[in-house]
């Protein structure tokens, strides 16, 4: 039996690479929520905050629905 440790290692380095930018983008994302609760309360507009969250979460969705896609075709 014959390990390509090449390829193994290469899986391994992209999916770590992707599983902390997911992350990260969906912390972004609670993060702007949060920050527009606070200018809520403050009476500050909060549109700039609110695009951006949806944004991050549209990019997490968008790359975890391209995932699905890759492991089913």
């Amino acid at each position: 039996m014959h390990i390509d440790w090449a390829a193994l290692g290469s899986v391994f380095g992209v999916s770590l690479i992707v599983t902390v930018a997911l992350v990260g983008l969906f912390t972004l994302g609670i993060a702007g929520l949060s920050r527009r609760e606070s200018a809520s309360a403050q009476g500050n507009s909060a549109l700039l905050a609110t695009t951006g969250a949806y944004a991050c979460f549209t990019a997490c969705t968008a790359a975890v629905a391209y995932g699905i896609y890759l492991i089913v075709a």
